[in-house]
């Protein structure tokens, strides 16, 4: 990934916090076959392992785990806030007319080990995470135990579960930290307006001390 200095996160916890409130990670592997990629949810843990352990599962069906056994390296990407940019936006751009489009975003490029777990406790224990983290907004929260057992016994089974320890995080934080400060609080201005109030906040953050 190209990271021009500027754009660089150098800070463990923003990160850390990128991979925990975008949890979604494009799982990327190579094979015989080629490059392929496989969208899962993962469970985060910066405290196991040199930089931290992700946790997750794929179908059985899936041939992932088969393809890619314990010991494989891959890549684990995740995108975090991101919009477009107008340069009508800045309001440098009606005085110089020296602006043009671009995209802004949040990303993480995890690289780790692979380990392959086909065992029903390491499954239902991982389910059973997932769902309290994910679900606890919600006013009544499912539970695995809303299911008849023998339901989810059979779900269970159609699942692997995998982890990758992380050897490596890289994150790139592209927020207009290379135009005036004017520019990008008008700019986030703009993004909250629209909804992307993650963004927009994230973009206010680069501001502070004028940097």
């Amino acid at each position: 990934m190209y990271i021009p200095p500027q754009f660089a996160i150098s800070d463990t916890a923003a990160l850390h916090r990128i991979i925990r409130e975008h949890p979604l990670g494009v799982l990327v592997t190579h094979g015989e076959q080629g490059a392929d990629a496989d969208h899962i949810p993962f469970e985060f843990d910066p405290a196991v392992g040199p930089l931290g352990t992700l946790t997750a599962h794929v179908a059985r069906a899936n041939t992932l785990w088969q393809r890619c056994p314990t010991g494989t390296p891959v890549m684990v990407i995740f995108r975090g806030a991101e919009a477009f940019i107008s340069p009508n936006w800045y309001p440098s751009k009606h005085e110089a007319h020296r602006q043009v489009p671009t995209w802004n975003y949040e990303v993480v490029h995890a690289h780790g080990t692979l380990t392959v777990h086909d065992d029903d406790r390491f499954v239902r224990g991982l389910v059973a995470r997932l769902t309290r983290q994910h679900e606890a907004s919600e006013p009544k929260p499912w539970k695995m135990t809303d299911s008849a057992p023998e339901f989810i016994d059979t779900m269970l089974r159609n699942i692997v579960g995998i982890q990758i320890t992380v050897t490596s995080l890289v994150g790139k934080s592209k927020l207009s930290q290379n135009k005036e400060v004017r520019d990008r609080l008008t700019a986030a201005d703009t993004l909250a307006a629209r909804g992307h109030e993650e963004l927009a906040q994230a973009m206010r953050d680069t501001t502070r001390g004028g940097g």
